[in-house]
């Protein structure tokens, strides 16, 4: 009797899996994992291979499709095969373990697979082989080892060659010659303070100590890349350079100013009668304080404020920026507010209620004058905008440009 759809067998699926434990692939050749499909694994390999020609992950990558390839010819449709490539990271440990991990399910997602043959550069199968089997049957794993002759000569020659990797690499050379250098300097300065050997022993150490803590950590390439950055450094724009420079000047004159307050609050507070010691005393003092801290920090504040702005509003004429005329307005208001909080100020300072009276009509009209002269610089950037449109409409018509695109 036949039997139903319902109970026949799934079809075979089989993955390809290539493993990268240390992410070769991706901080050699810059390639981002999973890797899936023949085309990708195959650029991958390429690349790896065109980065460093001995590297045996490029070569497990190479294996891996070939397997795949055999496997094709045999199966009975494409979509019954796939390869692919996951990777972990230089650091190695849970943290490698971790992305592997990550990188296995999102391949799996996308590809429900019944069997893994597993392709690995050999000396990590033990870390990767649960991982794998705990997510997928693994049906067979295949070691990649790159064969070298047994001659003498070709021995030293692979032997130089993982020497050099040792000294070039910084994943290597950290824990080959870093650690090393580290415990030579260690070992010198305290033979210096305890032990008495001769002083050309001494420096002996440390100086091998640097050099192999300056290699062992790339110190060295570290600062010609400082170095190439700083020749090859190109200055932003005039505009850019000015509004820079004055927020930066900006923002130390009102630290300049908060410091100048700090100061002045010091100063008072020895001089308050009575002595506060509670809560509520300190309450009673505080309008006082607080406008010692304002008279003596204000000016230096509002100039700070102004100078960034006026590095800001400098960029905009510049770049025929429309919000030039409000940041204009906005230089006034603040350099304007001086007054206005130097009034405020003497009016929390002050002990008397006629001294207090006097600059609550000063603080009065102060604001009144604000008020009229808001009213004045905006009348008149609004005129000097219809006056100078053209001047801006250029800049107007790249933005609308930009927001259609």
């Amino acid at each position: 009797m036949p039997m139903s759809s319902s109970t026949k067998e799934k079809p075979e699926r089989t993955l390809v899996l290539c493993v990268d434990r240390d992410d070769d692939v991706g901080i050699k050749a810059k390639i981002k994992t999973p890797i899936l499909g023949r085309k990708e694994n195959l650029n991958a390999a390429v690349n790896l291979a065109l980065q460093d020609p001995e590297e045996p992950d490029a070569n497990a990558i190479f294996e891996a499709i070939r397997i795949f390839d055999r496997l094709a010819e045999t199966s009975e449709s494409k979509e019954s095969c796939q390869i692919a490539t996951i990777s972990g990271s230089d650091i190695g440990g849970v943290g490698a373990d971790r992305k592997l991990v990550s990188q296995l399910n999102d391949v799996l997602k996308g590809f429900h697979a019944s069997d893994v043959v597993l392709v690995t550069d050999g000396y990590t199968d033990e870390a990767i082989l649960p991982l794998v089997q705990s997510r997928v049957p693994v049906t067979s794993v295949r070691r990649i080892v790159v064969k070298h002759s047994e001659l003498i000569e070709e021995t030293a020659a692979v032997f130089s060659r993982y020497l050099k990797m040792l000294w070039q690499n910084p994943r290597y050379s950290r824990i080959a010659f870093g650690l090393p250098g580290i415990l030579l300097i260690v070992l010198g300065i305290l033979s210096v303070y305890g032990v008495q050997p001769t002083h050309l022993g001494i420096a002996f150490l440390i100086v091998i100590g640097v050099v192999f803590v300056v290699k062992g950590f790339g110190v060295d390439k570290a600062a010609r890349g400082f170095y190439k950055w700083v020749r090859e450094y190109s200055p932003p724009p005039l505009p850019v350079q000015i509004a820079g420079f004055s927020a930066a000047a900006g923002i130390l004159l009102v630290l300049v100013g908060c410091y100048l307050g700090g100061v002045s609050v010091a100063n008072t507070i020895p001089k308050l009668e009575p002595s506060p010691v509670e809560w509520g005393q300190w309450l009673s003092h505080l309008p006082r304080l607080t406008g010692e801290f304002i008279s003596e920090s204000i000016l230096s504040i509002v100039i700070g404020i102004c100078v960034l702005l006026s590095g800001r509003a400098i960029r905009e004429f510049f770049e025929r920026d429309p919000r030039l005329w409000r940041t204009i307005v906005i230089v006034v208001l603040v350099a304007w507010s001086w007054a206005i909080f130097s009034q405020a100020a003497q009016v929390l300072i002050k002990e008397t209620e006629q001294e207090k009276a006097v600059y609550v009509t000063r603080l009065f009209s102060t604001i009144i004058i604000g008020i009229l002269l808001t009213v004045g610089v905006t009348f008149v950037t609004f005129l000097l905008h219809r006056r100078f449109a053209g001047f801006f409409r250029e800049k107007e018509i790249e933005v609308e440009e930009f927001k259609e695109g």
